[in-house]
């Protein structure tokens, strides 16, 4: 969220003056709200205080102010024509080598938990760090240790060949995504270029290709795949290509189909990889850090230009390690960036999701394999939606109140005011017919009377004796314009366009009156109408023939039949709401005793394993046996200042 802060200070400097925000505090003050709270310290040295912002609110606003110079399009709004895509969990069970080391990591945690190890030594940052190796393959940690069946990384084997032996006729190709332990030059290279032991990319843990050090995940793989039936050049590291002109041919052997496997890094093989013509599945062995890391292994595969209908993502978990909490995390931060970055309005309040360490209790529940950390995540996922439903619930009975109580009276009341003027506007338009014009013809004879016979004649003929037929129309009411009254329809047509184009575009101007209803001119959202008001406002649009526009006013009066019958459903409708409302305020949350239930499970499993608190009185008591007191070593003598040989009057030490 601040990294928003920090876009607008170079984009909307200006704008954020006039708002008064140009200072972090004055924005923060109108989006965040800080919250302190103690936390383990990253060096583990013990617990700190510390304040960050915490949640966030008027996001509307806020998002508004950003997208004036930032253009967000997501990808229900592109509506790309990529693949579907298909995801595989695969969880893996640890190995007896890796349960004993997971549980080495827990005695280091609670080592540096008590401050009896240096922090330039161990720290929790490293455990965390050793603690992703292991999730991926226990020789990364120690080569020396066998190579055991239904490790995730012999698991992802068996899912590459698979997918190999499927798409062979296609010659359909496969990513495979790994930040750990990936293939990087030998040191004297590096060292040759100037770089020390620097690595190629700090995202990455890197483990280099000496002669004497030939483990990496990457070269077992390959070796791997090849002893299951691939071609040693079907399979390729991304770090074998080093300029962009070797990164070109590569790309385009894996869209060829040349190229089957090609394994890389998030950082290497992410943004700019265009691989994804044969492409049909891709395996992330590792979690990254960040939530767009993902996004961009993702958008390797779900691409346009996949010539697949349907592709596979696969996602590499070993049970009992740090993998599941990593994953958590990296949902978590996802939710909440979804949240922000979305072409639907954003939510007016949400939590912030930093980047979460590790804190004592989680990492000894998740490495002793303690079934009750997934409980807890998974009740916390369920309290979390439940306590949404609630706001939700509470919400809606708030806005049934108030509609029972201001809304529905006052939309019904406008409503029967609607209808009893409409009422009164069809007495006033039947009591100023136009009247009926009887004219005498000849008899015509009956072939002459039946080819004269058509449908848009509008007239009543009877028998006569004689040779003569009365023939009755309708006639012209009259109209009175600028004062001047019409009897002819030409003539007041005429007269009424000359004064519905001359009236003042800045007010409503009467013009005259007609069959009742005063007549006015009047120019609203940037088109000229005519408007005739009895007890309600009847609109229109005139054009510029005379007849024409008589026929169009008189056609707006005769809708009011039709408005009156719409007027009386909505009138109905808005009593059934309101009976509906006032059966339904008052209900309780339906699950509310769920939400109670879960909430308390929640709280307990909290303490049990004491996650969000102090630590426990004989974990304190081991924290404070080792340290040495402050006070005793400020009450202990300084020891005797020896003499500077080149200067005898000043002290060599001073205090």
């Amino acid at each position: 969220m601040t990294e928003i802060y920090s876009i607008q200070r170079y984009l909307q400097y200006d704008r954020l003056q006039k708002m008064g925000m140009a200072h972090f505090d004055n924005w923060a003050s109108r989006f965040g709200e800080t919250a302190t709270a103690l936390e383990l310290a990253p060096e583990g040295t013990g617990y700190r205080a510390k304040t960050r912002l915490a949640k966030f609110f008027n996001l509307p606003e806020l998002m508004n102010l950003f997208k004036e110079v930032a253009d967000i399009k997501t990808a229900d709004q592109l509506n790309l024509p990529t693949p579907e895509v298909e995801y595989h969990t695969v969880a893996s069970k640890p190995t007896l080598n890796q349960q004993a080391m997971v549980k080495e990591l827990s005695q280091r945690a609670g080592e540096v938990h008590t401050g009896r190890v240096d922090s330039r030594k161990d720290n929790m940052l490293k455990i965390t760090s050793d603690g992703r190796k292991l999730g991926l393959d226990q020789r990364i940690i120690n080569p020396t240790l066998p190579d055991e069946p239904g490790t995730k990384v012999n698991c992802c084997v068996e899912n590459i060949l698979q997918q190999w032996r499927d798409g062979d006729g296609k010659r359909l190709t496969q990513l495979v995504f790994c930040d750990i332990s990936t293939p990087n030059a030998s040191p004297s290279k590096r060292k040759a270029k100037g770089g020390g032991d620097k690595l190629d990319d700090p995202m990455e843990s890197t483990i280099p290709l000496e002669p004497e050090k030939t483990f990496t995940i990457y070269e077992d793989i390959r070796q791997k795949l090849i002893a299951g039936g691939m071609r040693p050049e079907q399979v390729a590291f991304i770090h074998e290509a080093k300029t962009n002109v070797q990164k070109k041919e590569l790309f385009a052997k894996v869209r060829s189909g040349q190229v089957r496997v090609l394994i890389g890094s998030t950082q290497k093989m992410g943004a700019g990889t265009n691989v994804q013509d044969k492409l049909i599945a891709l395996h992330d062995l590792d979690c990254p850090w960040r939530p767009r890391d993902l996004t961009q292994r993702k958008g390797r595969i779900e691409r346009q230009g996949n010539d697949n209908e349907k592709v596979h993502v696969y996602r590499y978990v070993t049970e009992g390690t740090f993998d599941a909490y990593l994953w958590q995390t990296v949902e978590n931060k996802q939710k909440f960036i979804s949240q922000i970055m979305t072409s639907k309005s954003p939510a007016r309040t949400c939590e912030d999701v930093d980047e979460a360490a590790l804190s004592y209790a989680e990492i000894k529940a998740l490495c002793a394999g303690d079934p009750r950390i997934k409980e807890r995540m998974e009740l916390d996922v369920d309290v979390s939606k439940l306590k949404i439903m609630k706001s939700a619930h509470q919400s809606q009975q708030f806005q049934m109140e108030d509609n029972l109580l201001k809304y529905f009276p006052e939309q019904i009341a406008q409503h029967q005011g609607f209808i009893k003027g409409l009422e009164a506007d069809m007495k006033t338009l039947a009591e100023h017919p136009h009247p009926l014009v009887v004219k005498e013809n000849p008899k015509p004879d009956q072939a002459e009377a039946e080819a004269a016979s058509t449908p848009s004649v509008q007239a009543e003929t009877a028998a006569q004796e004689g040779h003569t037929a009365t023939e009755v129309s309708q006639g012209f009411a009259g109209m009175v314009v600028q004062g001047e009254t019409f009897t002819d329809k030409e003539e007041a047509g005429k007269a009424l366009l000359s004064a519905y184009m001359a009236g003042d575009v800045a007010e409503m101007v009467e013009i005259g009156s007609y069959r009742g209803f005063t007549m006015f001119t009047e120019v609203r959202n940037l088109q000229r109408e005519l408007v005739l008001k009895g007890e309600m406002t009847h609109r229109t649009v005139l054009g510029m023939d005379p007849v024409g526009a008589l026929v169009r006013i008189d056609h707006a009066l005769d809708k009011m039949p039709e408005r009156l019958a719409a007027l009386r459903n909505q009138l109905e409708n808005l009593f059934d709401q309101r009976e509906a409302a006032k059966a339904e305020v008052g209900k309780p949350f339906p699950r509310e005793d769920e939400l109670k239930e879960k909430s308390a499970r929640l709280a307990e499993l909290d303490v049990l394993l004491n996650i969000g608190g102090a630590p426990s009185q004989g974990e304190q008591a081991i924290a404070k046996s080792p340290r040495p007191s402050v006070l005793d070593s400020l009450k202990r003598p300084l020891p005797p200042r020896e003499k500077d040989p080149d200067n005898p009057k000043r002290p060599q030490q001073e205090r």
